[in-house]
Parts: structure tokens; sequence; C-alpha cells
């Protein structure tokens, strides 16, 4: 990758987010306090407070390689990865597909999203990422179900 002439070279083309998966995540994530959207280098993500709780990404020809490392996938495969308590990442993690776990940070988590995925769940896992990264002020505003 080139900077010398302030533009970047030699980056790969990233294969778009398809329009339902983003108007899915959109429903989730947009509709808690505070929360926004952004372009992120690679697909979209949404943040609070300048801290990223959920990043959706298509992974194609290898591409992003650290996403289709981490996901053992070249795709096409769209990914979403979030925050999560380190228990429940265990556990998602031993549940094995649509889960992977990135290396990149501790309480990160990966997830393979295709026709199957539950989006309730996705929902609930929305929620709870945003719980991790947002103020406890914020946190405190969402509805969450009791730990059970």
């Amino acid at each position: 990758m080139s900077v010398s002439d302030g533009s970047l070279t030699n980056m790969p083309d990233y294969a778009d987010v398809p329009k339902e998966i983003l108007a899915e995540l959109r429903a989730v994530c947009l509709a808690l306090p505070d929360a926004y959207e952004e372009q992120a280098w690679a697909g979209t993500r949404w943040r609070v407070r300048k801290r990223t709780f959920a990043h959706v990404l298509t992974i194609a020809s290898g591409y992003p390689d650290a996403y289709a490392r981490a996901a053992a996938d070249g795709g096409p495969v769209t990914v979403l990865t979030f925050r999560a308590p380190l228990p429940e990442i265990d556990a998602l993690c031993a549940v094995g597909n649509p889960f992977f776990k990135p290396d990149w940070s501790e309480n990160v988590l990966g997830m393979v999203l295709s026709a199957d995925t539950d989006w309730d769940e996705v929902g609930e896992l929305l929620t709870e990422s945003f719980c991790v990264q947002a103020p406890k002020m914020l946190a405190a505003q969402v509805d969450r179900p009791a730990p059970g």
C-alpha cells in the first residue's frame, strides 16, 4: 500500500454488504440511544461515543484477510463482529458455526450471516454489545432480558 502522494494504492476492492443484511442491522443498531452508523474501512460499523459495537463486512476472495483467517472462510460470506462479556464469548465459541473468535481483541466475537441467521438472536447480541461499549448511563436506558 502506498501513501506517498496522499492516496492509497494497491488497496483491494472490498465487496458490498447485501442491502437486506444492512437493513436488518440498522433496525437494531440505530434504535439504541446515541448509536450512529458510519462507513468503515471495509463494510459498515455502528458506534456509540466513538466506540464500535458492531461491524459488518463481506469477505470475498480472501479479503479482508484478517477476517477471512478468523472466520476460516475465503468468501464470499458476510460477517458481523461485535462485543460480548467473556463468559458469553466462551459459550458461543463452543457452539462453533456460525460463531468464530477473531484474535484482535479479547471481547470481540464474530458471526457468519446467512439465510439461516436468527435475527432475534442477532438483535440480542447487538444490544448486549452496545451495553458493553456504551457509557453506563446509556446502557441503563436499554431494555434487556434478565440474565437467566
